[in-house]
Order: structure tokens, then sequence, then C-alpha cells
């Protein structure tokens, strides 16, 4: 008797010892399931979520040092530009590199020189979304502070029109500028005769028309002059619409016979 029921015991032990293996594993594994699916949505979220900074991050600095995109108001620099394109100004000019005669410039306002175009509300939300997105490059700058004009002198130039020609002169050298002005416009309807001060820019729009550039802020703060320190940067193409999209470049041809001052 002692013989047969150890035998069984064992076997009936065994039994039982599987059966309780096999529902411990099932436990185990409902545990671990529940506790990798929790994490894992945690994980998720936080893996976006640093995405989404580090691209903020990222779209902030390529904006503060190296390329800025900025919104175009006003018919002023037709037909380079029109009303509503979107361009793209590199940031690198005047940081690292100087401003040349023929380059597009965008600055900020040095003092009334703008029409303040009404701006959109768009609520409470609404405008906050478009302040930061702004900030951080996701949007273009509007035209609230900034202006974009065509620089035709840099710093000691000697700038006038009109010639016999009825052209404008930089150090006494008639320039053609039929490359960039808009069919139909002359260099300018009124006479000017100034010389650049250190460190500033005489600007003139495309549109001569229909500009209100360096020749008519004379009687603002600079005398109608550029601080270099204004300047922004430099266009070098317009990205919208699609059907403008184009690279911007220095009309260097238009001032190569211009000595320096």
């Amino acid at each position: 008797m002692a013989k047969h029921l150890r035998p069984q015991a064992a076997e009936d032990r065994g039994i039982v010892a599987n059966d309780e293996l096999v529902i411990n594993n099932d436990a185990i594994s409902d545990e671990t399931d529940d506790e990798e699916s929790r994490p894992g949505g945690l994980t998720l979220l936080k893996e976006t979520g640093i995405i989404v900074v580090s691209a903020l991050i990222v779209s902030w600095l390529i904006k503060t040092f190296l390329i800025q995109a900025f919104f175009i108001p006003s018919e002023s620099m037709e037909d380079t530009f029109e009303r509503g394109d979107r361009v793209m100004v590199s940031r690198l000019v005047p940081r690292f590199f100087e401003v040349h005669r023929g380059d597009i410039v965008v600055f900020k306002d040095p003092g009334d020189w703008l029409t303040h175009y009404p701006t959109t509300d768009r609520g409470p939300i609404g405008n906050a979304l478009v302040t930061i997105f702004t900030g951080v490059g996701l949007l273009p700058q509007d035209s609230g502070e900034h202006l974009v004009k065509r620089t035709i002198g840099v710093a000691g130039d000697h700038v006038a029109c009109c010639n016999a020609a009825g052209l404008v002169t930089v150090n006494g050298t008639p320039i053609s500028e039929q490359l960039y002005l808009r069919p139909g416009a002359i260099p300018s309807q009124i006479a000017f005769d100034v010389v650049v001060p250190p460190d500033s820019l005489f600007v003139m729009g495309d549109n001569r028309q229909n500009s209100a550039d360096s020749r008519f802020n004379t009687d603002k703060p600079y005398g109608g002059f550029v601080p270099v320190e204004n300047v922004v940067g430099t266009a070098f193409a317009t990205v919208w619409p699609f059907s403008r999209a184009m690279l911007l470049r220095n009309p260097g041809s238009v001032f190569e016979s211009v000595p320096n001052p």
C-alpha cells in the first residue's frame, strides 16, 4: 500500500504543479502586457513632445541665424515682387557678409516710413498662435515693422538723379536699371543728390512711381537713409505662390562700372 500510494501521490502533485505553472504563466503574461501597453502610450507621447519641441527649436534657430520668411504687403517692388508674395531672406547679411549695390534688403522701419496696414484679428487664441508660429519661423513675418527695397547706394556713395539721359548716377556713373525696374517706370520722378553716410544705405523700390523709399523720407530720422544695423537680411528667393517661385540674383552688371567712392 505504501509503495503504491507514493508514486500516485507524486503524480498528483506533478499535475497540480503543472496546472499551477500554467495558470501563473498566464497571469504573468497578462500583467506584462498591461505594463508594456501602459508605458508604451506614455513613451509615444513623450517622444512626440520631444520631436515637436526639437523641431520648434531648430526652426527658431534657422529663423534667427540663417533664413526667415517675409510677406510682401504692397506694390512698391513690382514686378520683382507682387503683393502677397512670400520671400525668403538670408540672415547672414549683414551679420557675416556686406550689403552690395543691387541687393534687395529687408529692414526695420528707421522711423515713420511705413503706412500702417490693418491687421487681421483672429481672436485671442488665433492671435497668440500666429505670434508663436511667426516667432519660431513657421509663419512668414508680416509687414508690421519691416520694409523691402533695393540697395542703390552704400556708405560713401554719391547718388543723384537725374542726368541728361534721365538716369540715376552713382559716383558719377550712370546706371541703366531696366533689368529690374517695373516696365514703364522711370528711374525717378523727382530730383535728388545725396551722399550716403557711414554704415547706411540708400534704397529705392523697383516700382519707382509707387514707392515711398529713401527719396521721400528725407525729413524722417536718419534723413531717408537706412542704418545697416536695421537690415534683417537680403531676399534671395520667392517661394509663394508656386507659379512665381524663383531665385533672386544680384544684378551685378548694372553696377559693375560704378567706381568706389
